[in-house]
Formats: structure tokens, C-alpha cells, sequence
């Protein structure tokens, strides 16, 4: 396998226009495609989830999209794992794949792939205790202190990415983003990366968008069918949080809709913080696909 095997990674924040720009670009370079969408990966939650239609799945084969079970726990180091053997298999006989998504630390552990950071079960245990007697927040405000960094980037309502953050942190001393970036794998593919951003103002308004159509899709009742199980680690995550709360009697209606947009839009600027730190992405406007063919034909003639 040489580096004629090329890797085309679409990144970008949430309603971006990621799925169609990289279904087009599918089908010009006839290719496949692999999701790094973290929660694309679930089955059961479609809707708030924004993955391809059934009609866009149609067009190009993915991979990695309704393959596992809502109680099961997913890392990215599993990711790796997984989307490195397929990609073994599939560069066999194909010279091209496209990875789309905005799960940073999933694109990154296909693309760099993960550092052996250390690990502590006793440390893993007492945190996991404090996040049952003390709350979330706690952990938050810790996470903060010791590696802001991390805590801008990441989703830090995800209890599982956050304990493990500060499990590395207290283990190692040092920060995780410190240590996360220190060392890149060797891939058996080149990689080009294409990002994908609006202006703020125009991204907002995409993402309060987007909220209103999932729920004329059929949100409510999708969040309503998993509210059995809105205590798993696959569903702590927007657009269900907020809605599961609402059920609860936590807020109302309106609050909910509030927050998931909001929590959407702070998402979204999270996704962005993540990506700028990579300095081989060449930025794009969804719109202006031409000049991204054109960009990914001249890379690939190389």
C-alpha cells in the first residue's frame, strides 16, 4: 500500500453542510465514504442526529453510520481500531475514501492517530463516584481549571470523555491537550483536509434552522422512543439532553427549543476552536465547491 492511498477528511462544525459536500465530491471521485460522527454511529437516533437520508445513503456507500447499539460505549481509540482495518481492506482495491465529520477527536485518532496516554482505574473509579455524589459541574469546573484548553474544545457534557480528560491529567501531571498532541502515527495513506465554515451569523441561523425541521421531522417522538435510556453515555449529548429534561418537567417547550439551539450554536463554536488547530486544512465555504474539486483534483495529481 503506498501514498497513491488517499485519505480526503471533510471537518467542520455542526449544519455546516458536511454530508452533501462530501456525498458530491463521493460521486465525482467515485469513492466511498467513512462517518467520524460520533453519535451517527448509534442506532435508534436518526433524527437529532442529522445522519444521511436514506436517499443520500443511497448514492454513496457509508461506513460507520447505524452500526452499534445505544448501550454500547464507543472510543475513539475503538474507532481507530476499526476504521484502520477497514480502510486496510478497502485501499486494496480502491485508491480514494473520504472521512466526514466534525467528532475532532475521532477524525483525529484516524488521521494522527491516539497517544498511549496513561490510565488509572482507582483514579477512574473515585471520579466516576464524584460524578454521582457531587454532579457534573464539579468535574467541569476542575477540568477547567487544570487544562482550559481541552475544555474549550471538547463536549463537556460528555461524562465519559471528561472523566477520562481528567484521569490523564491527574495521573500524568500534565495537561491532556499537552499530551494528546505529542506524537503522530505513521498512516499508510496521505491525507488532505478540507474544512468547512460560514461566518457566525450565517451559521447560527443554519443550526436555529436545522433545530426547527428535526422537530417538524419527528424530534419529539424520536426523544420520547430512547427516554428508557437517557442515562447511557450515547445519549448525553444536544438535542436529547434538553429534550429529555423537558419530558422530565424540567422546562418548557419553549425553554427546551432555547436550549437546544443555544447548546447547538455552542457546539458548533467548539467544533471550530478544535479544527483551527490543525494547520494543514485549507478552509472553505460550503458554497464553493468548485474550488474545493479543484483543490482536491491538483492534491490528488500530485
Amino acid at each position: 500500500m503506498g501514498s497513491n492511498k488517499t485519505m480526503i477528511f471533510i471537518v467542520g462544525p455542526t449544519a455546516i453542510g458536511k454530508t452533501s459536500i462530501a456525498i458530491e465530491l463521493a460521486k465525482l471521485l467515485g469513492c466511498e465514504i467513512v462517518s467520524a460522527d460520533s453519535r451517527q454511529f448509534y442506532k435508534d437516533i436518526s433524527i437529532g442526529t442529522a445522519k444521511p437520508s436514506l436517499e443520500e445513503l443511497s448514492q454513496v456507500k457509508h461506513h460507520f453510520i447505524d452500526f452499534l447499539p445505544l448501550e454500547d460505549l464507543y472510543s475513539a481509540g475503538d474507532f481507530e481500531r476499526d476504521a484502520s482495518s477497514f480502510l486496510k481492506a478497502y485501499f486494496k482495491n480502491n485508491n480514494v475514501c473520504i472521512c466526514v465529520g466534525g467528532s475532532g477527536l475521532y477524525v483525529s485518532a484516524l488521521l494522527h492517530g491516539l497517544d498511549d496516554l496513561p490510565s488509572s482505574e482507582s483514579e477512574r473509579a473515585e471520579l466516576n463516584e464524584r460524578l454521582v455524589s457531587d454532579g457534573i459541574e464539579i468535574l467541569q469546573d476542575e477540568l477547567k481549571t487544570i487544562d482550559p484548553e481541552h475544555y474549550a474544545a471538547m463536549d463537556i457534557h460528555n461524562t465519559q470523555r471528561l472523566i477520562r480528560a481528567l484521569e490523564v491529567c491527574r495521573v500524568s501531571g500534565e495537561k491532556y491537550s499537552k499530551l494528546r498532541t505529542s506524537s503522530n502515527k505513521k498512516r499508510p495513506f496521505q491525507s488532505i483536509i478540507i474544512g468547512l465554515n460560514r461566518n457566525r451569523e450565517e451559521l447560527y441561523d443554519r443550526i436555529n434552522r436545522r433545530v426547527d425541521i428535526m422537530l417538524d421531522d419527528g424530534l419529539l417522538d424520536e426523544v420520547k422512543s430512547v427516554m428508557p435510556m437517557k442515562h447511557l453515555n450515547s445519549l448525553q449529548t444536544v438535542g436529547y439532553r434538553e429534550f429529555f429534561a423537558y419530558y422530565s418537567g424540567d422546562y418548557d417547550m419553549e425553554e427546551a427549543v432555547r436550549l437546544v439551539k443555544r447548546n447547538s450554536r455552542r457546539f458548533a463554536k467548539r467544533q471550530v476552536t478544535w479544527f483551527k488547530r490543525y494547520k494543514e486544512i485549507e478552509w472553505f465555504h460550503p458554497e464553493d465547491f468548485n474550488a474545493i474539486v479543484a483543490h482536491t483534483k491538483d492534491f490528488l495529481a500530485k
